[in-house]
This record gives C-alpha cells, structure tokens and sequence, in this order.
C-alpha cells in the first residue's frame, strides 16, 4: 500500500492551504491522503473553548470533503470523526500508520497561543508522528526543496514514526542546510552539531548538506534570520520527547516556531542518544538547548 499523508482539514483557507503543500509532497513521494475532519471540535478553533462551533450537516460535510479530493493528481480519501482531535487523529494514526500529520496554524489573531501550542503537544505525545504545521498565509505552495534543520548539538535519536521521513528527503532530493545558534562567534560547534544529524541517517544519499552558524542572543529570532537567509522552504525542528513533560511547551523555542515561523514548521520527534554525545557544547555558548 502506498504510504498515507494525514491531513486535518476544517475547510478554511488555512487548512486547505495545508492540503495543497500536503499534495505536493505526495506527487514525488508517491504517497496517499487521507483528509481528516473532526465534526464539532473544528482543529485548533478558537470557538472550541466556547462550545460555538458551528455543527454541519453530513450531507454538506460529504459534499465539502469530495470537493476537496475530487480534482486532486494524487489518489485521497477522506474520513470524518467526532469528538476530540487528538483522540480523532489517534485512531486515524493507526489505521494508516502515517509518514505524517499536516495541519494548518489557524490566524493569530483569532486564536489564543495557548491553544496553537497545547493541541501541537497533545498530538505529538498522542499520536508521535512527525507533524506539519503551515502558516495561514502562506504565500506559494509548491514541492519544497531548500530545508533548515535547527540543530542544538545534543545528540537524538529519531523515533520510529519520524524515521520515515529520511526517504522523504531523498524522495524530495532536498537542499539541506543545518543551522546551528551561538551566542558566540564560535563556529567549531557548527560541525558537531550536523554530526549529531548525520548519525541519524537524515542526510544519506543527499548531494550536499550546508552548515550555518549563527551569532545571536535568542535562539528563536536566531532561527528565523537563517529561514530568512536561506530562502527556506521549511523549518525543521526536533522535539525531543522527555522534554515535553519537563517544560511548558510554548515557553520552547520549538513553540515560539510553530506560533512566528513564516514556513511551514515540520516537528520531528526524537528521543537524546542512547549515550552521550556533545558533551561540552553547553560551555561553549550554545543556546540551542533551549528548544524544548
């Protein structure tokens, strides 16, 4: 079978906006979709907490989802649940077993960062898949091809869900590019930090990875100075899972990402090494520990 592609779709802008660059990452990896709606518990809507989410009739929510798939280049299919989302996605997660989740940022000023940040967290600690997160506004949607990977220099390990997405990479031939933010001007930690990344078999058989340091005061706008230089077309962070339970996740700079980055944020769970790599990054300046 071919792999799945989970996409939430609430049938906003935003969402279809995300199911657009979900296409487009299908088409070379020659994957499937699999649209998601949630009846009542419209995915991360400000109107969840007040219980005014407007409820549809199955006759317009079969109607609305075959518009959405109808035109598509890519074999998709399409299934409604209700209830909670991170409960609706568990369930979809197994039976498909996806390489990911894609899913829209809905408009910040409608929404409460709390909500943004605490439904990405529920998914990743429900359903640990690596997980999409496309900004409402996003410009153009085409297949993305200049990567930034964050690196903090701490070694991980992908977890068996996020593994998928090396044949992804290669799949998408990638332009990657690992950024790595010190407060410093030092640049020696910047190769230390792609090792950690190369251990995980995330750059195998990619032409070329490019390293970027960084000299700057906060990790986050660090971060976002090299999408910019970069012209990237993602951002790839890695959330690593002990930490979730240890911090508040939208104090993280993973979740100041989710919430600014002006690409899509694509969260790669991970777990540290099995044994300890990296040692004495921290006393050389490295903010990048920070992320979770």
């Amino acid at each position: 079978m071919k792999p799945a592609i989970l996409v939430l779709t609430d049938f906003f802008a935003g969402a279809n906006r995300a199911l657009a660059l979900a296409t487009a990452i299908a088409q070379p990896l020659g994957a499937r979709l699999v649209l998601l709606h949630v009846e009542r518990t419209s995915l991360l809507d400000p109107e969840l907490l007040t219980g005014e989410v407007a409820v549809q009739s199955k006759e317009d929510t079969d109607l609305a989802l075959d518009h959405l798939i109808r035109d598509l280049p890519v074999f998709a299919e399409a299934e409604v649940a209700s209830g909670r989302v991170e409960e609706a996605v568990l369930e979809s997660t197994k039976q498909h077993n996806p390489i990911m989740i894609v899913l829209s940022r809905p408009p910040d000023e409608n929404t409460p960062d709390e909500l943004v940040t605490t439904t990405a967290l529920n998914l990743l600690k429900m359903s640990p898949y690596p997980l999409l997160i496309v900004p409402p506004h996003m410009q153009s949607v085409g297949v993305p091809k200049r990567i930034v990977l964050a690196a903090d220099g701490d070694g991980f390990e992908l977890s068996e869900h996020a593994a998928p997405i090396r044949d992804l990479f290669n799949a998408l031939q990638i332009d990657l590019t690992v950024v790595h933010i010190t407060e410093s001007a030092t640049r020696h930690t910047t190769r230390q930090a792609i090792q950690t990344v190369e251990r995980t078999g995330l750059t195998r058989d990619l032409p070329q990875v490019h390293p970027c340091h960084v000299c700057h005061a906060d990790a986050g706008d660090g971060i976002l100075q090299a999408v910019a230089e970069q012209r990237a077309d993602i951002l790839v962070m890695i959330a690593r899972q002990h930490r979730f339970l240890e911090r508040l996740f939208r104090s993280s700079v993973t979740g100041e990402m989710i919430l600014h980055s002006p690409v899509p944020v694509l969260v790669l769970p991970a777990q540290r090494e099995s044994h300890r790599v990296g040692q004495g990054l921290s006393s050389m300046g490295s903010i990048m520990s920070r992320f979770m």
